[in-house]
């Protein structure tokens, strides 16, 4: 039976990838959502939607029984599981196929083969697969270390840990447990060897029920972070540089997908030194989120393919041949800066203005947008902070880096703090530009470096003189009368006015300007005059050279774009309120989460470093540690409690003031 409406059983931005794949190929959508998600764009986006009711992944996306529900409800006749949650459990996958609809994804028994990272491994070691040994966490010796903890349900980073001290074995193994229970729902972990630098590759598998296998390119994914990919490529710089790479990768990946009889889109991702030697990591049963860098270097819709594979279709004998080059990078809502820290809350604007198309494959050099966000979406602790993927296609490497980079640094994003100007600076860095990019870049190269802001000191300072003079325009727009003269004008000379604007780094700005017959003057700036000043924009030659500043307020946030980088303020009140000033030693939420272990009591003494209790947030555990050696005093937390962004969790009197009281 053809397929006529597909329920995606996923959110964010893989849902509308289907969905775009779907309404050019004339096919129905259904969408499904938490209440978290009830105003996401991947919901107004679909033919229907079905609500899922409560907000975690165990009450909504995660529960088959629901979404094959939901389906029948809305009349959807297959379901795409996107990535993530469902979308390599063989439970899930049998219970479509048992309701009488059309799975989007390969066979049951495919999935269960591959669904065990231990048992797989196991199964392409007997194909001739060159693999890494799996060891039993019970049975690691101090020979094996370092290894690398894994959940054998799921990836994405999560359940992930290094482990290069053996007393620290246990402790790791419970945490990457937790995380592998809540994100996929089975807390199965095993180890293996840890390599300290590799590259990270994977093959691109299309499978037909025909028997048809391709192998369709490879991509590059070694720069991650908490062993999640953040920046990826096609084709491999590796895998370019070393002769006859490429055949060994492809039969090996092909050679895994016979094993098994696959069908549909997979990815068989390896570890490889930089010989050229390679082996098997995993082999995910479903289409990755790095799937557009291979449409856009082979000119395939993938999504499409999977829909009709899912039909029946025959692929062709001849594998589409590569072209170009493309690159993509994962934006985040997190701060690297500060331990990677992920962020929640309103995206107030979501704008990457160099970018050509949306959800579909670039023939012709420029810059995709793949988003889950759009303006004013909220970002919900709930789930995964990636907000958006940005692709960019050019005929060559540096092409491609170029345009992708420049898009970056152009992006209007305000509201959360992202790792935008971490992506910018990796994509201009030597050693990227190099292909020297292994699963180490960020510890080689250093997060001070890599995560700096792109704005300058001076940049920074400049900016925060357009958002003074831009609030000052708004403020005189704004009041009842005196509209059209300068702000404070007066005929005879008087004192300077000042705004006060902090960072995100604590550091302040004052701004002092006076308002005159010719204009306004900016203090203590001789080479900066004020061309033209609006409530949104600000012109300012900075001696020879002139420039444009946009500016845009969310109450106290002031954003300011420019081509010397984006810039967020804070606007300071002139009278600081004494009830918000918070006492030494607290501790704070640095995001919204759930509590979920406690480590010290009050009463008790603590070191500076010494971890006091753990959140819960975005599928991620957070550890709150004391800043100081002390006594903990306040203990305002217990297991099960949500917290709110900047609650004081804790309140550890240091050394020094117990001394001093």
């Amino acid at each position: 039976m053809a397929i006529t409406n597909v329920l995606v059983a996923n959110r964010g931005e893989i849902a509308r990838r289907v969905f775009a794949s779907c309404r050019r190929m004339g096919l129905g959508t259904v969408a499904v959502f938490s209440d978290a998600d009830a105003g996401a764009a991947h919901v107004t986006e679909a033919d229907a939607a079905i609500r899922l009711q409560g907000n975690t992944p165990t009450e909504t996306y995660l529960r088959a029984d629901l979404l094959i529900a939901a389906a029948r409800a809305a009349g959807a006749d297959a379901i795409h599981p996107g990535y993530g949650f469902l979308s390599e459990n063989a439970e899930f996958a049998r219970a479509v196929l048992d309701a009488g609809l059309t799975w989007i994804g390969p066979p049951v028994a495919a999935i269960e083969s591959m669904g065990s990272k231990v048992e797989s491994k196991k199964m392409m070691d007997v194909a001739g697969v060159p693999v890494l040994a799996e060891l039993d966490p019970a049975k690691v010796a101090e020979t094996d270390l370092p290894v690398l903890v894994k959940a054998s349900a799921g990836g994405g980073g999560r359940g992930m840990r290094i482990v290069r001290r053996l007393d620290e074995l246990p402790t790791q193994l419970a945490a990457a447990r937790r995380e592998a229970e809540s994100a996929f729902g089975d807390a199965t972990v095993f180890c293996e060897r840890y390599l300290e630098t590799g590259r990270h590759i994977e093959v691109q598998v299309m499978a037909d029920v025909h028997g048809t296998v391709w192998a369709v390119g490879e991509r590059e994914c070694s720069i991650q972070r908490r062993h999640q990919k953040v920046v990826e490529e096609a084709p491999s710089p590796l895998v370019e540089r070393v002769p006859g790479m490429r055949e060994r990768l492809f039969d090996a990946a092909t050679l895994a997908a016979r094993a098994i009889a696959y069908q549909g889109a997979g990815t068989v991702e390896f570890l490889a030194d930089e010989k050229g030697d390679f082996f098997f990591l995993e082999m995910n049963t479903r289409l990755q989120v790095e799937h557009p860098v291979t449409e856009c270097t082979t000119g395939l819709d993938l999504v499409r393919l999977q829909l009709q594979i899912a039909d029946g279709y025959r692929l062709p004998a001849e594998v589409p041949a590569m072209r170009g080059h493309s690159i993509e990078v994962r934006l985040y809502a997190e701060d690297p800066a500060h331990g990677w820290r992920p962020q929640s809350g309103r995206v107030h604007r979501f704008d990457i203005p160099a970018a050509t198309t949306s959800f579909d494959t670039l023939v012709t050099p420029g810059v995709r947008l793949d988003s889950g966000v759009t303006n004013d979406s909220a970002v919900s602790v709930f789930y995964d902070p990636m907000l958006a993927k940005v692709i960019s296609y050019g005929a060559t490497r540096e092409e491609a880096a170029r345009l992708l980079a420049n898009a970056m640094s152009g992006a209007r994003i305000h509201g959360l703090v992202t790792n935008r100007d971490l992506l910018v600076n990796v994509l201009r860095h030597p050693a990227f530009l190099a292909g020297d990019t292994d699963t180490a870049f960020f510890d080689r190269h250093g997060l001070d470096t890599l995560a700096a802001p792109l704005v300058s000191d001076a940049g920074e300072k400049l900016s925060a003189v357009a958002a003074a003079l831009a609030d000052a325009a708004a403020n005189r727009d704004a009041a009842p009368v005196g509209r059209g003269l300068p702000g404070g004008w007066r005929n005879v000379a008087g004192q300077a006015q000042h705004k006060a604007y902090e960072n995100r780094a604590g550091e302040v700005h004052d701004v002092r300007y006076r308002p005159g017959r010719s204009g306004v003057a900016v203090v203590d700036y001789d080479d900066v005059t004020v061309v033209e000043t609006a409530p949104d924009r600000v012109v300012l030659d900075i001696g020879s050279v002139r420039r444009r500043f946009e500016v845009t307020r969310y109450g106290a946030l002031v954003c300011i774009d420019s081509p010397l980088g984006p810039v967020a303020l804070t606007r300071r009140a002139r009278f600081v309120d004494p009830a918000e000033q918070l006492g030494a030693g607290s501790l704070l939420a640095p995001m919204p989460g759930t509590v979920i272990r406690v480590a010290v009591q009050p009463g008790e003494r603590v070191r500076a470093s010494q971890p006091i209790l753990w959140l819960e947030a975005m599928k991620m555990e957070h550890t709150i540690c004391s800043a100081t050696d002390g006594v903990l005093i306040e203990l305002n937390a217990e297991v099960g409690r949500q917290v709110d962004v900047g609650a004081v969790l804790a309140v550890v009197e240091s050394e020094e003031a117990e001394e001093n009281s």
